[in-house]
């Protein structure tokens, strides 16, 4: 009996020291630090938050740990009310794992201020969660670091809550994010999970537990979500791997990569060589450019061929739309000079500049780059962790992401020289480029929309700025001249390169309109004789820089003077009363007699296969010589003659029969045998 008594007694001791459980915990703290619910309104509304959660936890449950989806879950929180389970799960998991935290009196001392402090600014939120426990009161981060190292303060007040705190100013500057104070809700919840298992093997929390901890009904999982990645890429001492996060009183290597990029602002030459670096990359594509000069800052930087090119102005260099823009002044010095002489060709270049208000954005994104890489480099240096070298090896990719995107967007400025009429002066126009093509790319395309590169011009067009400039030297105007002339003077077409203006050339002269539209050529002109050697017109001809292009009236009249027949001589008849064939007399003396041909016939038969190629060519190398000449008439015939041994099926005679009436083909049938 007595033995019996001294169990009982030993055994009631030992239940007193029983920790509480987290569900205990509940109807502890809802009896010591809440009146109980009275009348059937407020468990009907206690009810319907309980709801309202689970709805949520349910219907997106791919947002959410997997217990919230059961059942069970939902009467953890009725019996929880008015505080959400997870700031009891964590409470009673993780905070009670420190020495010196009392599951029971420790989470009463932290549950009265933190309602305190929620009654005194007036919280009507439906739950208190681990995102609203207001760490930012002093009564309540009292709490939660007494139980921890005195340098948890200054992670607090950095990267979790306060005044000065990285979140609060996330918040401020990202609309989206700051209405929901989502960065806030989200530091508060991380640092509840995480900091009393920093030590531990499993420590910190997924991002769907820190969802649970953060989101109410009406609220987007994914506006979260964005603040997350907001709020790890730039806090100090906020861990990441994977999906998992927690807080540590060590720097990780992001606030590392902070101070090297600042430190960078000293040395503006290593980003601007970076810079330099990225625009060589990204102009090997060249677009309609022949060439494409990169952070060219002087004119002796810039080449001064014939051909169109596009250069990259420096970063210290930008633009704006306030008169005297360093970036119109250098393209304006690198317009007018190469070296110390002037530039011949001034008509062929466009620059590309950087805008003042984006260049910030691109230093700044370069000189994280630059951190990120410096710190890899300097891993061992470090002595870098394998999860950190991971971190700053996903950061570099990231870093380098950022300057390839802002890079066209900092680049965004084309500075083209333009001139209305050889009287007016030279004008600078800036074009914004917006499309996400290459620096090169978007330049030229840009260029062409608005007809300021040339890249095919016709005759006809050729002709109309020879006349209206003009651009004749008397009565013919070499190529070459042509193609230094669009090379030199900005009232003129900017052409790609010469070979443009060679192309107009041979367009024109080919053109078989070319006596009313264009112009013919010549391969040189005799002064002595006045007349122009190889002038021809109508057809397709090889040209160089020498070749000649030449008014269409004057050729037309010397190729009239050239065809016109000449008056045959008096033939003087010999002594046998005959005439000598083949002879005339001319000046007295006896010549050969040139013939005059005034008619010209010719048949061919074409491959059934290839017509058009056969009757092309015909039309290229006989008709159209024929045709150019004075007062011709040329008439073309086609005659088609087909044998089908097995006779040709009705269908195809009624398609034949309509196609030829329709073609107006006179005459044409069918024939039996």
């Amino acid at each position: 009996m007595a033995l019996q008594r001294l169990r009982n007694a030993i055994g009631r001791v030992e239940a007193s020291w029983r920790p509480a459980s987290a569900e205990e915990g509940f109807e502890i703290v809802r009896r010591r630090l809440f009146e109980p619910l009275v009348g059937r309104e407020q468990f009907v509304a206690r009810d319907m938050v309980a709801r309202a959660y689970y709805d949520l936890y349910r219907t997106q449950h791919e947002e959410f740990p997997p217990e919230c989806r059961a059942a069970e879950y939902e009467q953890r929180m009725r019996a929880a009310y008015p505080i959400h389970p997870e700031v009891f799960d964590r409470l009673y998991n993780d905070w009670s794992t420190l020495l010196k935290f009392q599951r029971t009196r420790g989470v009463l001392r932290l549950m009265a201020a933190v309602i305190h402090s929620l009654w005194e600014k007036g919280d009507r939120n439906a739950l208190i969660m681990p995102c609203t426990i207001p760490i930012d009161d002093q009564r309540v981060r009292t709490e939660l670091t007494r139980y921890l190292t005195d340098n948890w303060v200054p992670v607090l007040e950095r990267d979790v809550d306060g005044p000065g705190s990285l979140p609060l100013a996330i918040d401020g500057e990202v609309p989206n994010v700051g209405r929901f104070s989502a960065c806030r809700r989200l530091a508060r919840t991380i640092y509840l999970g995480s900091a009393p298992t920093v030590t531990a093997a499993h420590h910190g929390l997924d991002e769907r537990r820190i969802k649970l901890g953060c989101v109410m009904p009406g609220e987007s999982p994914a506006v979260f979500g964005d603040a997350l990645r907001r709020l790890s890429a730039q806090a100090t001492y906020l861990y990441q791997d994977g999906v998992r996060y927690w807080y540590s009183t060590q720097p990780t290597v992001t606030k590392l990569a902070e101070d090297r990029a600042e430190q960078m602002r000293r040395e503006p030459d290593k980003v601007a060589e970076e810079a330099a670096r990225r625009v060589r990359e990204d102009i090997r594509r060249h677009g309609d450019f022949a060439r494409v000069h990169a952070m060219a800052h002087t004119g002796q930087d810039v080449s001064g061929e014939q051909e169109t090119a596009l250069v990259v102005l420096g970063m210290d260099a930008p633009y704006s739309r306030e008169p005297g823009s360093a970036a119109v002044r250098a393209a304006q010095a690198i317009w007018e000079s190469r070296g110390a002489g002037p530039r011949l060709y001034r008509n062929t270049l466009a620059c590309l500049a950087v805008d003042q208000a984006r260049l910030q954005d691109l230093d700044e994104a370069v000189r994280r780059y630059l951190a990120w890489e410096n710190i890899l480099s300097e891993r061992d240096v470090l002595d870098l962790s394998p999860y950190q070298v991971k971190q700053a090896e996903a950061q570099l990719k990231a870093a380098a992401a950022t300057v390839e995107t802002r890079l066209p967007e900092a680049y965004q400025w084309l500075l083209v020289p333009v001139q209305q009429t050889p009287q007016a002066a030279v004008e600078w126009q800036a074009f914004r480029l917006t499309n996400q093509d290459g620096l090169a790319m978007r330049a030229s395309k840009k260029l062409r929309s608005e007809e300021l590169l040339i890249t095919s011009m016709a005759g006809t067009m050729l002709r109309m700025h020879l006349d209206k400039v003009p651009l004749w030297r008397g009565d013919h105007v070499s190529a070459g001249q042509l193609m230094d002339d669009c090379a030199r003077y900005p009232y003129l077409p900017r052409v790609r390169g010469p070979e443009v203006v060679q192309r107009a050339v041979d367009d024109g002269a080919q053109l078989l309109t070319w006596r009313q539209d264009t112009f013919a050529v010549a391969d040189s002109y005799d002064e002595e004789q006045r007349r122009y050697i190889g002038l021809r017109g109508g057809q397709r001809v090889s040209v160089n820089e020498k070749t000649l292009v030449v008014r269409a009236e004057i050729a037309a009249a010397q190729m009239e003077a050239q065809a016109a027949p000449r008056t045959e001589p008096e033939v003087e008849k010999p002594a046998g009363g005959g005439t000598e064939p083949g002879c005339a007399r001319q000046g007295g003396v006896a010549g050969p007699r040139r013939e005059v041909y005034t008619r010209f016939h010719a048949s061919a038969e074409l491959d059934a296969e290839r017509v058009g190629r056969d009757a092309a060519r015909i039309a290229e190398e006989v008709i159209a010589h024929l045709k150019g000449l004075p007062r011709a008439k040329v008439r073309v015939r086609l005659e088609v003659e087909a044998e089908v041994p097995d006779g040709v099926p009705e269908k195809a005679v009624r398609t034949v029969k309509e196609n030829c009436r329709a073609l107006k083909l006179n005459p044409y049938g069918f024939e039996a045998e």
